[in-house]
């Protein structure tokens, strides 16, 4: 499923993170292509485009430590040293979802935000668990609120891990 994909990260992840919005920088605003960050990187974009996407970056890496650790000591360890990074499995993608991509495979699709959810089409298609979660098994698709900690707060990331958890058996979307 590598096919027109844009964002960040490693393209072959078995999960996919949808986000509307790119960082702010010439070099993001301009990608086609899905492209793994070097070390250092998020650093750098949360220097130059200040803490939006620090925040961003901060919730995903929570989440993914909640999921696996994979060896790290913290979730800072694991966003400085593998978020987004080479193969990292892990990817956020700036292009929408492909519909019939969806029904062709196993992997795992989370849109961040019920309004981009919304802009994409999906919402009707989910079952709404919550006023912040839906899911599609079917399609493998997870609609949960954007990165933010004001809207995905710490106890939001463990339910949100523990919905991935569930639909992981679609492949071991994880390990």
């Amino acid at each position: 499923m590598t096919n027109n994909l844009v964002g960040l990260g490693d393209s072959n992840a078995k999960i996919f993170f949808y986000i509307k919005n790119r960082p702010p920088l010439i070099r993001y605003q301009n990608l086609t292509v899905v492209e793994a960050l070097a070390a250092n990187e998020i650093s750098a974009i949360g220097h130059e485009t200040g803490n939006h996407w620090r925040k961003i970056f901060n919730v995903y890496a929570k989440l993914l430590f909640e999921i696996t650790p994979k060896g790290f000591s913290s979730w800072q360890k694991l966003r400085d040293h593998a978020l987004l990074q080479e193969n990292s499995e892990n990817c956020l993608l700036f292009s929408p979802p492909n519909v019939s991509a969806l029904k062709s495979n196993k992997t795992l699709h989370v849109i961040l935000g019920k309004g981009y959810g919304e802009q994409l089409g999906f919402c009707n298609d989910c079952t709404w668990l919550s006023n912040d979660f839906a899911i599609n098994e079917e399609l493998g698709i997870i609609i949960c609120p954007y990165f933010d900690y004001r809207q995905l707060s710490n106890r939001k990331i463990a339910q949100l891990s523990g919905l991935i958890s569930q639909l992981s058996p679609r492949e071991q979307a994880i390990n």
